[in-house]
C-alpha cells in the first residue's frame, strides 16, 4: 500500500495562524477535487477558525469517560473505515486520553500515513523533543507534550506560519487567541516579548536545518562523523540525548547510543531499569543505534567500543563527585584511555550529589554476610594451619604461601575487593604477631621484617586484585558464551525443521530458554494470524487463556498490520499482557511473537540484544523454508 504524505503546519507559538493555514490549504484541495475530512481541530472557541471549518465533512468524535469527566478524542477507528484521501488532524504533540491505542496523538498519524492517508497537522517549535532544553532555558517552562524529531524531519513538506511578535501579543489582547482572563495570564508568562523573539529565531533556525538535512545520499556516506552517546539509568541522562542528538543532526553523523553493564554491580532495581528504558526509547526517537556492553570497567568497555567503531565524539553526561573521593571519575578515566577522542560533558545544574539507591546497595553488598562469615571462616583456618606449621618449624616461606592460596580464595568467592584488601592488612599483622620475634606483640626485632612486611602486603594486593579481575572476566565471558551457545542451538535446531509448523514450535522453545517467560507465536500465512502456539513448562489453562483473548490477537493484528512492536512496556496498546515483535525479513512477515512480561516490566538490556539477534535468526530460517517451498513448486 502507498504510503500517505504528510504535511506540518509549523509556527513558534500558538496564536501565529497554524490552524487557520491548515483549514484554508484544506480548502484549497477541496476544490481541486480531493477527498478532505477534518479528524479534529482544536477550535478554542475562535470564531474566524470555527467559521472556516463549515464546509468540510467532520469525523465524530470519541466519547471517553476519564475520572468521571466526559473527554473528546480523535477517533482513530472511524478515520481509517472513512479512509479519506485528506485528513486534517490538529495538535500533532497531544497526549492521548490513558486506555487510547497509542499514548501520543503523533502514532495515530504515523498509523493514518501507513494506511496510505494524507495527512495535514500542526506543532509549535517548543514540542520538538531536541529543543526542549532549550525551550525551558529561554521560558523557565517546561513542556511535557513533544515529539520525536524525526516525525518532524521526515514530513514530506513543512510550512513555516510566521507573524511578528508584536502582531501576535496585540492579537492576544484583543482576545483572538485565549479569552481576556487567560490572555492577561499568559502575558505575564510565556507570552513575554523577548520569550517569543527567541522561540520565533529557533522556529526559523529548525525550519532551515531540515532543508539543509535534505542531503544527497552520497554526501551523506561521506561523512565521518560517528558519535556515540553514553546511556545511563540516570533521570538527567535525557538532556545528554538530547544534546547528542543535536549534534548528529548538525554534523549529518551516525549516532550510537552505548550502555555498558557493570558485572560488578548489582542488577539495577525496577525502578532505575524503567527509567533506563525511558532513556533508551528517547535516544530511538533520535534514530539512534542502541547498543549494550557488559564488562568490569565502564570507561574501557566505552572506548574500546568507540576505537573499533570508529567514534570521534563521545558525549557524556558530568558525573556527581562523591564526598570525600579522589578516585578518578568515568570522565577522567576516559580521557587517559582515549586521549586522541573529543569528549564532550554535559553539566546539569539540577543533579545533586550521589545519594541514590544503588550507592546504598552498594555498601549493602560489601558487607553481605555470606562472604564476611566465609572470610572469617577461611582466614581463621590458615591461621590454624600455619601456627601447626609453626609448631613442626617449618619454613615462613610455607606459611606465606598458606595465606597467599587464602588471599586467592577470598577474592574469588566474594562479592566485593574489600574482604580482599581487608584480609590483606589483617595477614601482615598476624604475620608479625604469630610468626616473628618477639611472638604476640606488635614488635620485630629484626629489621629485615619492614621489608617483608611491605612485601607482603603489596603481593597480598596485587594477588587479590588480580584474582578478583579474573573473576569478573570469568563472568563476561561466560555471558558471552552463554550468548553463542544459545544463538548456535537455535540455529542448528532451526534448521531441521522441515516446514513452517516445525519452525514456529522450535522458535518459541529457544525464546522460552532464553527469557525464561511464556511466549506466544502466531504464524502468518497470506498475510492472516493462524492460530497461536503458546508455550511454557509450567502453564495452567487459566493462565494460558489469559493470552488467548481477542484483546491480545488484536494486539498481534497491529504488529502485523503496522510492522512495528507493541503491547506491554511499548507506547502502543501498553496494556496487552504481551510484548509482541514481528518476525520479518524487510517488509515480509512470517510471524508475530509475544512475549509475557508484567506492567511496566521491562527487558534486561542483554536480554533485548539476544531477543533481537534470536528474532533475526529466525526470521532468516522462515525465509529459507518459504524459497525452499518456493523452488518445490515450481519444479
Amino acid at each position: 500500500m502507498k504510503q500517505g504524505k504528510l504535511k506540518i503546519f509549523f509556527g513558534y507559538c500558538a496564536g501565529v495562524g497554524k490552524t487557520y493555514a491548515m483549514l484554508e490549504a484544506a480548502h484549497e484541495r477541496r476544490r481541486e477535487g480531493m477527498d478532505v475530512v477534518i479528524g479534529y481541530i482544536e477550535k478554542h472557541d475562535r470564531l474566524d477558525t470555527i467559521a472556516l471549518m463549515q464546509g468540510l465533512e467532520c469525523i465524530a468524535l470519541k466519547a471517553i469517560m476519564y475520572h468521571g469527566i466526559t473527554l473528546e478524542e480523535f477517533d482513530l477507528d472511524q478515520a481509517l473505515q472513512r479512509h479519506p484521501q485528506l485528513i486534517l488532524v490538529d495538535e500533532l504533540a497531544h497526549t492521548n486520553v490513558q486506555g487510547a491505542r497509542h499514548p501520543k496523538r503523533y502514532s495515530d498519524i504515523q498509523e493514518l500515513l501507513h494506511a496510505g492517508i494524507d495527512v495535514y497537522t500542526t506543532v509549535n517549535v517548543q514540542h520538538l523533543e531536541s529543543l526542549q532544553d532549550v525551550v525551558a532555558g529561554i521560558t523557565r517552562v517546561q513542556v511535557q507534550e513533544r515529539i520525536p524529531d524525526a516525525v518532524f524531519d521526515e514530513a514530506d513538506q513543512v510550512e513555516l506560519v510566521d507573524i511578528e511578535p508584536d502582531e501576535l501579543l496585540e492579537r492576544l489582547k484583543r482576545g483572538k487567541i485565549y479569552h481576556k482572563t487567560a490572555a492577561q495570564k499568559a502575558m505575564h508568562n510565556f507570552f513575554v516579548r523577548d520569550n517569543l523573539i527567541a522561540l520565533r529565531e529557533i522556529a526559523l533556525r529548525r525550519c532551515a536545518d531540515r532543508v539543509n538535512k535534505r542531503v544527497s545520499l552520497k554526501d551523506r556516506k561521506s561523512t565521518r562523523e560517528h558519535i556515540l552517546l553514553c546511556l545511563s539509568p540516570s533521570r538527567s541522562n535525557a538532556l545528554v540525548i538530547r544534546t547528542a542528538a543535536r549534534m548528529a543532526s548538525a554534523f549529518f553523523a551516525e549516532f550510537t547510543a552505548l550502555y555498558v553493564e557493570n558485572v560488578n554491580e548489582e542488577p539495577l532495581c525496577r525502578e532505575d531499569l524503567e527509567q533506563l528504558e525511558q532513556n533508551r526509547r528517547l535516544a530511538q526517537h533520535f534514530h539512534a543505534n542502541i547498543v549494550s556492553v557488559a564488562g568490569e570497567n565502564i570507561a574501557q568497555q566505552i572506548s574500546e567500543y568507540a576505537k573499533i567503531s570508529g567514534v570521534s565524539k563521545i558525549v557524556i553526561g558530568r558525573s556527581s563527585p562523591r564526598p570525600h573521593s579522589r578516585a578518578r571519575t568515568l570522565i577522567d578515566q576516559l580521557t587517559l584511555l582515549a586521549p586522541d577522542l573529543e569528549i564532550y560533558i554535559i553539566p546539569d545544574a539540577n543533579v545533586e550529589p550521589v545519594k541514590r539507591k544503588r550507592h546504598r546497595l552498594t555498601h549493602a553488598h560489601v558487607f553481605r554476610h555470606r562472604d564476611f562469615m566465609f572470610t572469617v571462616l577461611l582466614f581463621l583456618g590458615a591461621t590454624g594451619i600455619n601456627l601447626l606449621m609453626y609448631h613442626f618449624q617449618l619454613p615462613e616461606a610455607n606459611i606465606i604461601m598458606v595465606y597467599l592460596l587464602a588471599i586467592v580464595l577470598i577474592s574469588y568467592n566474594t562479592s566485593s575487593r574489600v574482604y580482599g584488601l581487608g584480609v590483606s592488612l589483617l595477614i601482615v599483622a598476624v604475620f608479625n604477631f604469630f610468626f616473628t620475634a618477639p611472638r604476640f606483640s606488635m614488635e620485630a626485632y629484626d629489621p629485615a621484617y619492614a621489608m617483608t612486611f611491605a612485601v607482603l602486603f603489596i603481593v597480598s594486593f596485587i594477588i587479590s586484585t588480580l584474582t578478583r579481575t579474573m573473576r569478573m572476566q570469568l563472568k563476561v565471558n561466560a555471558m558471552q558464551a552463554h550468548r553463542m551457545e544459545l544463538l548456535l542451538e537455535t540455529s542448528q535446531q532451526l534448521q531441521l525443521a522441515e516446514n513452517m509448523a516445525q519452525l514456529g514450535e522450535e522458535a518459541v522453545r529457544q525464546l522460552y530458554k532464553l527469557l525464561n517467560r511464556t511466549i506466544i507465536i502466531y504464524s502468518v500465512r497470506n498475510k492472516t494470524l493462524q492460530e497461536p502456539i503458546i508455550y511454557h513448562e509450567h502453564l495452567n489453562e487459566e493462565e494460558e487463556q489469559k493470552y488467548l483473548t481477542e484483546n491480545e490477537r488484536a494486539v498481534a493484528q497491529w504488529v502485523l498490520k503496522n510492522n512495528r512492536k507493541a503491547g506491554v512496556s511499548t507506547s502502543t496498546l501498553p496494556y496487552a499482557k504481551a510484548l509482541y515483535y514481528s518476525i520479518r525479513k524487510k517488509d515480509r512477515i512470517y510471524a508475530v511473537v509475544g512475549i509475557a512480561l508484567q506492567q511496566k516490566e521491562v527487558l534486561s538490556p542483554f536480554e533485548r540484544s539476544m531477543l533481537a539477534t534470536m528474532l533475526n535468526e529466525i526470521a532468516l530460517a522462515m525465509d529459507s523454508m518459504r524459497k525452499q517451498n518456493h523452488r518445490r513448486v515450481n519444479r
